[in-house]
């Protein structure tokens, strides 16, 4: 799978970094980041609920 953020929509408030820290990442210049792209099926739950949770619907995952 692969983590695909529309940095458009994003406003990097980093409710997905404190459901995924391991994925995801506000640094000091508050943009986001992505730690890892194509993370392992055992963090398919994590992404699932990152995706549901950000404010802004600015994160996907594909298959």
């Amino acid at each position: 799978m692969r983590v695909v953020i529309d940095y458009d929509l994003c406003e990097s408030n980093a409710i997905c970094m404190q459901i995924a820290p391991d994925v995801f990442e506000v640094r000091d210049d508050d943009f986001l980041y992505v730690l890892n792209e194509t993370p392992g099926e055992d963090r398919r739950a994590s992404l699932d609920e990152a995706v549901q949770r950000c404010p802004k619907q600015a994160i996907r995952v594909e298959d």
